[in-house]
């Protein structure tokens, strides 16, 4: 035998930074060393299988959804009325320049979600991004009989047709959509045991090492004028199982303003630790309601700006930016943990 072919086949540590650098793709991949060094020789086939199988690890390496990858998540609830439609197409506006997925927290199209206010209303100003957009059920949208016209504008997009409620990903986040019209029959309510609840915990169940993200249209808390217009009680259950499973955000509309709320539990008691960051957003463009006194644990309240909310979700942290429409002058921006993050001992 030829003493070429005694040889074994360099290791790479064994090799000069600048040779590491010059050697194929095949030094990446253990499979190929293996391989290679049980023929004990490099032969052209040989390196065809081993770029076969170099390149299908590369393609497989970033997948859709890659949980290690930045991605974005854009919107607000409460948008469109024809009555006076350039608000919405000014907050539209904003999302037109903003790549990602977007969120739609309900009450979409006024004043009763019919299939003609989705066509007249909503789809002139929001339309350009339905594709990407998740959107969620508000109490407007059941002003057309079972929200029959919402459920007819999205198809598949909208979650099982009669439940409204549905999941996905981002990146490392996983996304709840919930129904919080508790008051509809169909739905079962939204107390323990109910069948929206019972698939939320099922659901979250999946996902133990994910960030939590949820939204739907009604708030837990709220600073709004009107008590009970603002505050959601009978979605305590929703919450109870949220933050068992660690969850980081909750996003709502319906008051038709914008409020930030410190992390807290879900007994409205501030909790850096485990609580769960409520962030209403009523923004969208159909009109401002005005806030009351400062509910606790309020950071931000204000009651006078269209705009959109852009969250940017890494892997264990989060970044939230209010962006107001052209012309308005209020911001709001920081910065969160995810609470399931890896410890840095991990």
């Amino acid at each position: 035998m030829k003493e070429s072919l005694k040889r074994p086949l360099p290791g790479r540590d064994n090799l000069k930074e600048t040779e590491k650098q010059k050697m194929p793709s095949l030094f990446v991949c253990k499979k190929c060393r293996k391989f290679l060094q049980a023929a004990r020789l490099c032969t052209l086939p040989a390196l065809f299988v081993c770029a076969s199988l170099t390149v299908h690890a590369q393609a497989g390496a970033a997948p859709a959804g890659n949980p290690h990858q930045t991605v974005t998540l854009v919107g607000a609830g409460d948008i469109a009325t024809c009555k006076h439609i350039e608000s919405a197409k000014a907050t539209a506006k904003l999302i037109e320049g903003i790549p990602g997925t977007v969120f739609a927290a309900g009450d979409l199209a006024y004043e009763k979600g019919s299939s003609e206010e989705f066509k007249d209303c909503y789809d002139p100003a929001w339309g350009a991004f339905k594709d990407r957009t998740k959107p969620a059920l508000g109490n407007h949208e059941y002003g057309d009989h079972r929200a029959a016209g919402y459920f007819q504008y999205w198809g598949a997009q909208a979650g099982p047709e009669d439940k409204g409620y549905y999941s996905y990903d981002l990146g490392n986040w996983h996304v709840i959509v919930l129904n919080t019209n508790c008051n509809i029959k169909a739905m079962g309510g939204c107390g323990q045991g109910s069948p929206q609840e019972t698939w939320l915990r099922e659901d979250l169940a999946k996902h133990p090492t994910s960030c939590i993200l949820a939204y739907g249209h009604h708030p837990l808390f709220s600073s709004g004028l009107f008590k009970k217009h603002a505050l959601h009680p009978e979605l305590r259950p929703f919450w109870e199982d949220l933050y068992a499973a660690h969850a980081d955000l909750f996003l709502a509309g319906h008051e038709h303003s914008y409020e930030r709320f410190a992390p807290q539990d879900l007994d409205g008691k501030r909790d850096p630790a485990h609580g769960i960051r409520e962030i209403v957003v009523g923004t969208g463009g159909k009109s401002h309601d005005p806030l009351g006194m400062p509910t606790p644990n309020s950071e931000v309240r204000e009651w006078k700006t269209y705009g959109v909310l852009k969250l940017t979700l890494s892997p264990g942290e989060y970044h939230w930016e209010f962006i107001p429409v052209e012309g308005s002058q209020f911001q709001d921006s920081g910065d969160g943990v995810c609470h399931n993050a890896p410890s840095s001992t991990d």
